[in-house]
C-alpha cells in the first residue's frame, strides 16, 4: 500500500499543480494576442497592450497609490510582527496561546467581513476614507504573514548570545540592535517583501476603504467593465503576476536562509 501511494503521489501533485496554475498561464498568452477577445486561436502577436500602459494617467496614479500603501503597510506590519514574534517565541505568559491565535485570526476569517467591520468602525470614528484607511486594513491582513515569517527567524535563536552581550555591558536596546536584529535580518527582509506583495495584490480591503483613491487592484476591477480595456488589463495582470512571483521567491529564499542561520548558530 505504501509503495502504491509513493508511486501515485507525484502524479497527484503534478495534476494538482496543473489544475491550480494552468488558468494563470493563459494570462501572459492572451496579453500578447492581437485580438481584443481572449480566445483561441490567437490572431497574432503584439506588444501594443504593454506599450499603452505607461500612457494611461489613471493607471500611473493607481500604481503610485499601491506602492505607497504597500511600502507603508509592509513597514508597519513588520515592526508589529517583530514585537509579536519576539514575545511569542521568547516569553511564556498567560494568554500567550490566545494572543497568538488572535494574531492569526485574519487568515481564517472571511476578508469581506473584516472589510465591512473596519468600514463601520472607521466611519463611526469619523475617519474619512482614504489611502490611510487602506493602510490600516492592509496592516491587519499582513501582520499574520509577517509573524509567521518572523517566528522562523526568532525560534531557535541562542539566547546565550544576548546574555553574553549583556554581560559585556551592553544595554537591552543595544543588544537587540547589535546582536538580535543582525541575526534575524533575512527574516525581516522576507517579512517586508511578503507583506508588500500581499498589500499590492489585496483588493477587498482597498475596495471598501479606499474612497476616491483607487489602488491598482481596484483600478483593474474598474477596467474589467469595459471590453476594450481587457487586453491592457491582461498585460497589467501579467506584470503583477511576474512581480509577485519574484518577490515571493526572494522572500522564501531569505526566510530559509534565516532559518538555517539561526539553527546553525544554535547548534554551534
Amino acid at each position: 500500500m505504501k509503495r502504491l501511494l509513493s508511486r501515485w503521489l507525484p502524479v497527484y501533485a503534478f495534476l494538482y499543480i496543473v489544475f491550480l496554475y494552468l488558468p494563470v498561464l493563459f494570462l501572459p498568452i492572451f496579453s500578447v494576442n492581437l485580438s481584443h477577445v481572449p480566445k483561441f486561436p490567437l490572431t497574432g502577436f503584439t506588444w501594443k497592450w504593454y506599450e499603452e500602459l505607461p500612457r494611461t494617467p489613471a493607471l500611473i496614479d493607481a500604481t503610485w497609490n499601491s506602492l505607497m500603501v504597500g511600502i507603508t503597510a509592509a513597514i508597519l506590519s513588520t515592526i508589529l510582527g517583530i514585537c509579536a514574534a519576539r514575545a511569542i517565541t521568547r516569553y511564556r505568559f498567560p494568554g500567550r496561546t490566545a494572543a497568538s491565535g488572535l494574531i492569526m485570526a485574519p487568515l481564517v476569517l472571511p476578508e469581506i467581513i473584516l472589510a465591512v467591520s473596519l468600514l463601520v468602525v472607521m466611519l463611526s470614528l469619523g475617519l474619512e476614507l482614504s489611502l490611510f484607511t487602506v493602510v490600516l486594513g492592509h496592516v491587519l491582513i499582513c501582520i499574520p504573514y509577517s509573524v509567521t515569517v518572523l517566528n522562523a527567524g526568532f525560534e531557535g535563536f541562542d539566547r546565550s548570545l544576548e546574555e553574553a552581550s549583556t554581560d559585556l555591558g551592553e544595554t537591552a536596546f543595544g543588544t537587540f540592535r547589535r546582536v538580535t536584529l543582525p541575526m534575524v535580518a533575512p527574516a525581516i527582509i522576507s517579512s517586508l517583501l511578503v507583506s508588500f506583495t500581499i498589500s499590492l495584490d489585496e483588493f477587498i480591503m482597498a475596495f471598501f476603504l479606499a474612497g476616491s483613491d483607487a489602488t491598482l487592484p481596484v483600478y483593474i476591477w474598474g477596467q474589467l467593465r469595459f471590453a476594450a480595456k481587457l487586453p491592457s488589463v491582461l498585460a497589467l495582470g501579467t506584470l503583477l503576476l511576474i512581480g509577485s512571483f519574484l518577490l515571493l521567491t526572494i522572500a522564501e529564499v531569505l526566510r530559509r536562509r534565516a532559518e538555517r542561520r539561526v539553527h546553525g548558530v544554535a547548534r554551534a
